[in-house]
């Protein structure tokens, strides 16, 4: 039996592979490609962002408050994730939950994974992402630890050369 009854059906095949092959090669050369250890596209002002929340992580764990409120807008505002007005925290608030609260806490551990920057057409910046955090606070058994895993957003402004941020500290 021959197999010259395929063969009309062999090179429709190699024609379809032929012109197929390049369309998927140059769709996996036009993939986007990620900052590393996130989940964000990697573009220059992508880098930039990230890098400006790394230097807020770093800042964090250092307790370094301030450069904490150097890196808060005047217009901070949170509300706390609720429609309750009462635990609200503006720029004032923050600094002084940063100058007395925070300055007890010890021993930072605080990991993001940053899941996504977003940039609207007003400017604002939001940047999802999921953290990690360890830390040691005086309580009633002398110094105890808390952890914690959530979700979050900083929204940030433009300013400059850099940001400022708006909410989520």
């Amino acid at each position: 039996m021959s197999l010259m009854p395929f063969a009309p059906l062999r090179s429709k095949a190699f024609a379809f592979l032929l012109t197929v092959a390049p369309l998927s090669m140059g769709a996996l050369g036009c993939s986007k490609s990620y900052i590393p250890n996130t989940d964000v596209e990697d573009t220059g002002e992508n880098r930039k962002i990230i890098k400006f929340c790394e230097d807020y992580r770093h800042a964090v764990e250092e307790r370094n408050v301030g450069r904490l409120l150097s890196m808060v807008s005047p217009q901070y505002h949170e509300d706390g994730g609720n429609s309750a007005g009462d635990d609200d925290l503006d720029y004032d608030g923050y600094k002084e939950f940063m100058t007395s609260v925070f300055q007890q806490t010890t021993n930072i551990r605080y990991e993001i994974r940053y899941r996504r920057v977003t940039i609207t057409e007003t400017n604002k910046v939001f940047v999802d992402y999921t953290y990690a955090a360890s830390f040691r606070i005086p309580g009633v058994k002398a110094q105890e630890w808390k952890h914690t895993v959530a979700d979050n957003r900083l929204e940030l402004v433009p300013e400059g050369e850099s940001f400022k941020i708006l909410a989520g500290m």
